[in-house]
C-alpha cells in the first residue's frame, strides 16, 4: 500500500504554515500561496506551483483522500483508522490501496477536517459531525472510542440535478410511480421517505422538492446540511453542536419549533432521528400540509415501529405516537438498493386499524415495475383522486 502523507511531518514551508495555524491565523488560499512562494529563486517556479498545490491539499483539503473525493463516482469515503480506506462507488464498499503511516497522521487529518467544518475535535470532544466546504459531510471519532486511530466517514453529495424524469430514466422508478410521486407533491400530502443507509433517500427528496411550485416557501431543518434543493425559495436551518464548555447546542427539536414561526409552506426535516419527531408530528397536525422528511427503516412496514422508538425518546407514549402519526403522515415511500441502483421499492399509505396505525402497500416493485396492491384505493383517496 502507498503511504499517505501528513501535514506537519514535513519541514520547510509546510512547517511554517502549521506554525501560523498554531499561532491562530486560519489558513486560506492566499496564505498557502505566500508560504509556498516564499523563496522562488531557490525553489524554482515549477517547484513553487507543485508545493502550493500540495500545501493546499494538505492544509485546505483532505490530503491523501483528495483524489478519492474528486472521483465523480464516489459517494462515501471511510477511513478505519490504520486498518484501511474504503470507498463506495455505487457497487458497495471497495478497499483502496491507501494507508496511513501512524495514528498521529490520521488524527491530524481528522482534526484538520473538523476545523474546516467549524467544529472542535479533541479529548474533550472526541467525535464530531459537520459539513466541509463544498458540502461534504464529515463524521470523525477518536480513540479510545474506536480502536488504534481516528476513524472518518465522508459522504460526498453529488449534485446530479436529478428530477423525477431523471430518476425514471435511471430506472429508480417507473412511469406510473413517477406520476404518483408528482401527484403526491401537487396534492400537498404529508409523506416520509424510508430506507437504509445509502438507499437514495436524500436524492429522491431533493427531486420531489423540485416539483414544489415556485411561489411556495420551503423551510428545511437538518442536523447537518446535506439536502440540495433546486427551488427559488428555500430557507435552511442547521443544528449546532455544544462548544468545549458543553453549552451552545441548538438541537433539531428547537429548530423545528423555530421553523414554524417562519411561515413555511412546506416544512422539511432532512432526517427524522430523534426527539424532533414530536415537534414534527405536532406541526403536521396543525395545518402545515405537504410536510415531509426521511427516516431510516429496513422496510416500509418498519416505519411505524421506528416512529414509536423515536417518540419514546421524546417522552411520547405508543398510543400518542399512533394518534399523532395517523393524522400527520399519509404516505410512505420506501427505497432500497438493487445492485448498483437505488430504487423505489414501495409506496404505502398509513391506515388506522383499531387503535393502531399500519402501512398498507399500495404500489410494490416487481421486476422493473410498480404493481398495485391492496392499499391502492386508499392511496388514490389520499391524493384526492377518484
Amino acid at each position: 500500500m502507498s503511504a499517505a502523507r501528513g501535514g506537519p511531518a514535513r519541514g520547510g514551508p509546510a512547517l511554517a504554515l502549521w506554525e501560523q495555524i498554531r499561532a491562530g491565523r486560519s489558513p486560506d488560499d492566499t496564505r498557502v500561496a505566500d508560504v509556498a512562494g516564499a523563496d522562488p529563486v531557490v525553489l524554482g517556479d515549477d517547484h513553487v506551483l507543485r508545493l502550493r498545490d500540495q500545501l493546499r491539499s494538505d492544509v485546505l483539503g483532505a490530503g491523501p483522500l483528495e483524489t478519492l473525493l474528486a472521483d465523480p463516482g464516489v459517494t462515501d469515503v471511510l477511513v478505519n483508522g490504520l486498518a484501511g480506506v474504503w470507498v463506495d462507488r455505487g457497487h458497495g464498499l471497495e478497499r483502496r490501496d491507501l494507508a496511513f503511516s501512524d495514528a498521529a497522521q490520521v488524527r491530524r487529518l481528522a482534526v484538520r477536517l473538523a476545523t474546516l467544518a467549524g467544529r472542535r475535535l479533541d479529548e474533550s470532544q472526541p467525535f464530531v459531525d459537520g459539513l466541509l466546504p463544498g458540502g461534504i459531510r464529515l463524521h470523525a471519532i477518536l480513540p479510545p472510542l474506536v480502536e488504534t486511530a481516528a476513524h472518518l466517514s465522508l459522504r460526498i453529495p453529488r449534485d446530479n440535478g436529478l428530477d423525477l424524469a431523471g430518476l425514471q430514466e435511471g430506472g429508480a422508478v417507473d412511469a406510473s410511480g413517477a406520476r404518483v410521486l408528482a401527484e403526491l407533491i401537487a396534492a400537498r400530502v404529508a409523506f416520509v421517505i424510508s430506507g437504509g443507509t445509502g438507499s437514495g433517500k436524500t436524492t429522491l427528496l431533493a427531486a420531489l422538492l423540485r416539483q414544489v411550485p415556485a411561489h411556495e416557501r420551503i423551510v428545511i431543518v437538518e442536523d447537518v446540511r446535506e439536502l440540495r434543493v433546486v427551488h427559488p425559495h428555500v430557507v435552511r436551518l442547521e443544528g449546532r453542536s455544544a462548544n468545549v464548555e458543553g453549552s451552545g447546542e441548538i438541537a433539531l427539536p428547537v429548530l423545528v419549533r423555530q421553523s414554524l414561526r417562519m411561515r413555511p409552506d412546506r416544512l422539511v426535516v432532512g432526517e427524522v432521528r430523534g426527539a424532533e419527531v414530536r415537534e414534527l408530528l405536532t406541526a403536521l397536525n396543525t395545518g402545515h400540509d405537504g410536510g415531509c422528511g426521511t427516516i431510516h427503516a429496513n422496510t416500509s412496514a418498519d416505519v411505524v415501529a421506528r416512529f414509536e422508538a423515536l417518540g419514546a425518546l421524546a417522552g411520547m407514549t405508543t398510543p400518542a405516537v399512533h394518534s399523532q402519526l395517523a393524522s400527520a403522515v399519509r404516505v410512505v415511500v420506501h427505497l432500497r438498493r438493487a445492485g448498483d441502483r437505488r430504487v423505489v421499492q414501495e409506496l404505502g399509505v398509513l391506515v388506522r386499524v383499531g387503535g393502531t396505525v399500519q402501512v398498507r402497500p399500495a404500489l410494490v416493485r416487481s421486476g422493473d415495475r410498480l404493481e398495485r396492491e391492496d392499499g391502492w384505493s386508499e392511496l388514490r383517496r389520499a391524493l384526492g383522486a377518484s
